[in-house]
């Protein structure tokens, strides 16, 4: 009998997310014949209650390794023991489980290059057979009813899995250029599939079977990597997820009071004055995804440019993403921060202007997302001295300056850990 519990605690997360949830939710109901049982509220009760009423002797769930969920399948497992009934956790969202990969002397890694040669070597399972399955569910058992409907001004990627297979086949046979295409927000260069492996419409384990030795290929897997590398930090140090994975730097100052909010909202409406970054943050909030090289630049600026605490730009992520994973997420935004796994010290400080002409030379990027820009041709509308439409704004900050602001911010924190 397939359940899924629509829990209270997701209206904390973004609109966009619970929007993709429920459409994928649709799709794999669809897919099972209408079996799927909802029912909604806590789990820890639901589902003793609902086991008891079909008088389930077992309940299976896909491992979770989010510091939510493990407390959550605890709380489950807890409530099942009760009714001798056995909870039962199989499989996981990654190729290796988190937690698998460590050193010799059996402790975690901390960077991310060791790992990832010690995940390959660790390896994963082929991709098993789908299986053929007699669902018992609704409308025999009594369902709730799927999630509320959630409104977005937005349209959304094509959910389900299908959808997914549909993307990774048309994106396979141009992976072989991945690793000369993938930093180039203006050009369709990535498989778009983070918010098929996000809520499992597809496994890493499916990507990792069709890859070759091709350098894009390994190039690929190696981004699978990043995700089960920060799984398994977050696994390790649940509290990551918003505190400085590097306690040293807790004695960063960042800003904070009305000028600093003020500055966040510029940022988070994409209105600073810097094209490159005012072009993925509407990029986020129309489409709920970003270029991932995108990422890291409007990142750095917050962090790096504004000084405003990266937990800030976390949060504005996770509610706006489709794609929005706790681990990936938070430990992203602690790579850009340089307060996490990254060996590179936190005086890497992005220029968006070097950056911008280096990753989108003809400023098509920009333009598709910043249409005050339209009239400005080439990569000129990049350029913060270039006439620029009323309309626009003047760039918020001087970053040469702000940089050395940062690096100063850094060098008083880490002054007395030497």
């Amino acid at each position: 009998m397939p359940l899924f519990v629509v829990d209270p605690a997701f209206e904390h997360s973004g609109a966009p997310r619970r929007a993709f949830m429920a459409a994928c939710l649709r799709s794999l109901d669809e897919s099972m014949g209408g079996a799927l049982v909802y029912r909604h509220g806590d789990p820890g009760t639901v589902v003793p209650a609902l086991a008891a009423e079909v008088g389930a002797d077992a309940v299976f769930v896909s491992r979770e390794y989010g510091p939510y969920g493990r407390r959550r399948d605890a709380a489950v497992a807890a409530a099942l023991r009760t009714n001798d009934v056995r909870f039962v956790g199989v499989g996981s969202a990654y190729a290796v489980p988190p937690g698998d990969v460590n050193k010799g002397d059996g402790t975690a890694y901390r960077v991310f290059t060791p790992f990832s040669k010690a995940w390959r070597a660790v390896g994963w399972d082929a991709p098993l057979a789908e299986p053929e399955v007699d669902w018992l569910g609704a409308p025999s058992i009594a369902c709730d009813g799927p999630p509320a409907a959630t409104r977005l001004d937005m349209v959304l990627p094509p959910a389900g899995e299908t959808a997914a297979l549909d993307r990774w086949a048309e994106f396979l046979p141009e992976a072989m250029h991945y690793h000369d295409r993938r930093d180039l927000p203006g050009v369709d260069g990535t498989s778009r599939l983070s918010a098929a492996l996000r809520w499992g419409l597809v496994h890493p384990r499916q990507l990792l079977a069709d890859l070759g030795p091709d350098r894009g290929h390994s190039v690929f897997a190696s981004e699978l990597a990043w995700r089960e590398f920060y799984a398994d930090v977050l696994f390790r140090t649940p509290e990551s997820a918003w505190t400085n994975l590097d306690r040293k730097l807790d004695a960063m100052v960042v800003d904070s009071g009305d000028e600093a909010q003020r500055k966040f909202e510029r940022w988070a409406t994409g209105t600073t004055g810097f094209p490159i970054v005012d072009a993925g943050m509407r990029q986020l909030l129309h489409s709920g995804w970003m270029h991932n090289r995108v990422r890291m630049l409007v990142a750095s600026f917050l962090v790096k440019d504004l000084h405003l605490p990266w937990q800030w730009g976390a949060r504005h992520f996770m509610r706006h993403l489709v794609d929005g994973d706790l681990a990936s997420n938070q430990h992203g935004w602690q790579w850009a921060a340089g307060t996490g796994t990254d060996a590179a010290p936190y005086f890497r400080v992005f220029n968006p202007t070097t950056q911008a002409y280096r990753f989108d030379a003809d400023g098509d990027y920009v333009r598709a997302w910043v249409p005050e820009l339209q009239n400005i041709g080439g990569g000129a509308v990049h350029e913060p001295g270039v006439r620029r439409p009323a309309d626009y704004p003047a760039p918020m900050v001087d970053h040469g300056v702000e940089r050395e602001e940062a690096l100063a911010r850094y060098r008083d924190a880490t002054a007395g850990s030497r």
